[in-house]
């Protein structure tokens, strides 16, 4: 009984750690954490703004986040960010808030707040 036990409790673990998330999943969890609505504009303006240290997002993801970018320092490759163009995007909650971490930072010499990302994963999952 106790081998029964063990082993349902590891595939219990193994299948919530396998779920995949979704950038809707993303959406929910910022605008619950901002307390509002998502806005795909404001979101848009704030993509393509230049921010505390002189970049915006389009500095390393383009104009057009259905495109690969480049880093604007380093000049690596930078898959599309919208996940229409890119399926994995927005499906990992160690990846996305790494990332937001250090591209806020970069972009803001802050961190984003939950509407900001919010806004931005609204206006990103609204590009075809």
């Amino acid at each position: 009984m106790r081998r029964i036990q063990s082993v349902l409790i590891t595939a219990l673990l193994l299948s919530t750690a396998a779920h995949a998330e979704t950038p809707r999943d993303f959406l929910t969890r910022f605008e619950k954490e901002a307390g509002a609505t998502a806005s795909v504009e404001r979101g848009g303006r704030f993509f393509a703004s230049k921010q505390g240290s002189d970049w915006s997002c389009t500095s390393c993801h383009t104009e057009r986040p259905t495109q690969p970018g480049r880093h604007v320092k380093t000049d690596k490759p930078i898959q599309p960010l919208a996940p229409a163009a890119n399926a994995v995007r927005f499906t990992d909650t160690g990846k996305v808030d790494k990332w937001f971490g250090r591209n806020c930072n970069d972009v803001l010499s802050r961190v984003c707040t939950a509407q900001e990302k919010a806004d931005v994963l609204a206006w990103l999952m609204a590009q075809k």
